[in-house]
């Protein structure tokens, strides 16, 4: 892509992306019209109330994972001779383009030394990989601009864009030069940067989970996937398990496969428990024999045993992309009594798609779409919904041994989103879906994933 197409690029996803920042500080003219760049405020003269200099900015300290929603400044290093030294924000009378007024003659001459929960600014975000929540995308900071805001100066933005890079390769007076007009309002991201303080844990993950929360899915999958191997480590670590494993489920399987092997083996473990477990048994299937296994021995019993039955089935074969998620009903029940067991299996929407009624004996009597349930009569009873739909033809159904190129035809004559798994005796042992038969024809273009699409 050529560089005018890239900027090109750049510039319509912000001017788009406008619209989520009218509320927020960076849409304010005053504050615009204030801003400071960070990349241009480092090397210029810290001076005292005469004008005369005492020193020269080294970086800005700023309380980054408190709960503010713009990280207030909490003082400057400055270099005075050969010494770094510390300066509170009381001491700063006023913060400038072309440097800092201090607001007292008295400095504190002692070597700056890092205190927990400080975050220096241009070391630790400057040029870092940040998180862009409204553009869901992983990006870095071209620059941080600051800005008085209330009572203090705070951290207002960061500048993403190509040209600021180019800004600060020039000539002094135009790295100093904001450019509002490519500001990105810092509640619009998640740093990351796991050594950036050393403050305790429930700080940093306070104010990065607040910009997450909203993400979905697919989005964290792609986030996942552009971040390198400590900050992808340090987002699992800030999700819960559960919205981790839906994210994992999304990634392409060369990146899971990495992700996994990087992450602690309990942690990784936890993570797999976590997802479907026909998603599961891809993610194992791509590791090796001793590396499954480790992360098997460290699932619950049950869980752990599952997998492996469903490990045992080759690849390629229904059995082997099947999901175990199966909802099973007897003829006596009611439509409305269905309709509760699925309701409280929401979390599993999007692996299932109908429900299979059996006999005493756990044989299939009818595979009924969610469709049907949703047009059928509250209080008729599941039984004589299956002997309506009997007259248009047996259920579909499968061996676990059947290929899949065997099940996509069955899959697109019966005009059907899944096919039922059963054994010998016509009992059910999985549902194979459309997606996991597309991923399994189509592994050279990637994992498709219809709840992608759909969402």
């Amino acid at each position: 892509m050529s560089a005018t197409a890239v900027l090109m690029s750049t510039s319509a996803r912000l001017r788009d992306r406008r619209v989520h920042l009218e509320r927020r500080a960076t849409a304010s003219r005053a504050v615009r019209g204030s801003l400071v760049s960070l990349a241009g405020l480092i090397g210029c003269p810290a001076e005292n109330q005469t004008g005369e200099e005492v020193g020269r900015v080294v970086d800005v300290v700023a309380r980054l994972y408190g709960s503010d929603p713009y990280p207030p400044v909490t003082g400057l290093v400055i270099r005075i001779g050969r010494r770094r030294t510390f300066l509170t924000a009381d001491a700063v009378e006023k913060v400038h383009a072309k440097g800092v007024t201090l607001s007292t003659a008295r400095v504190d001459l002692r070597e700056y030394e890092r205190r927990p929960g400080e975050v220096l600014l241009a070391r630790d975000v400057l040029d870092h990989q940040l998180v862009d929540v409204d553009g869901v995308q992983v990006t870095r900071a071209a620059d941080l601009y600051l800005a008085p805001l209330v009572d203090r100066v705070v951290l207002v933005g960061v500048d993403v864009s190509l040209p600021t890079l180019l800004r600060r390769l020039g000539p002094r007076r135009w790295q100093v030069r904001p450019t509002p007009e490519r500001v990105l309002d810092w509640q619009a991201v998640a740093p990351f940067g796991q050594d950036a303080t050393d403050g305790p844990a429930e700080v940093r993950l306070r104010a990065s989970r607040s910009a997450l929360h909203r993400l979905r899915p697919a989005d964290l999958a792609d986030l996942l996937e552009d971040l390198g191997r400590g900050e992808r480590q340090q987002l699992l670590g800030w999700l819960e398990p559960g919205q981790a494993a839906d994210a994992l489920e999304e990634m392409e399987p060369p990146e899971l496969e990495s992700l996994l092997r990087e992450a602690p083996l309990e942690h990784a473990a936890r993570l797999v428990d976590e997802m479907e477990p026909d998603e599961a048994v891809d993610a194992l299937r791509d590791l090796n024999s001793e590396e499954r296994e480790q992360l098997l021995d460290r699932m619950p019993r049950g869980e752990a045993a599952e997998l492996r039955g469903l490990l045992a089935h080759r690849e390629g074969t229904a059995g082997g992309a099947m999901t175990t998620l199966v909802v099973t009903v007897r003829r006596e029940q009611t439509v409305a009594e269905v309709r509760g067991e699925l309701a409280a299996r929401a979390e599993h929407r999007s692996e299932i798609d109908a429900v299979a009624v059996v006999d005493g004996d756990g044989r299939l009597i009818r595979d009924i779409a969610l469709f049907d349930l949703a047009v059928a009569d509250d209080t008729a009873s599941v039984g004589d919904l299956a002997d309506w739909l009997a007259q248009f033809g047996r259920p579909v159904t499968v061996g676990a041994d059947a290929r899949i190129a065997e099940v996509a035809q069955l899959l697109v004559a019966a005009r059907v989103s899944s096919l039922l798994v059963v054994d010998e005796s016509g009992r059910p042992l999985g549902r194979i879906l459309a997606d996991d038969v597309l991923d399994s024809l189509l592994p050279e273009r990637g994992r498709l994933h219809f709840r992608r699409i759909l969402q």
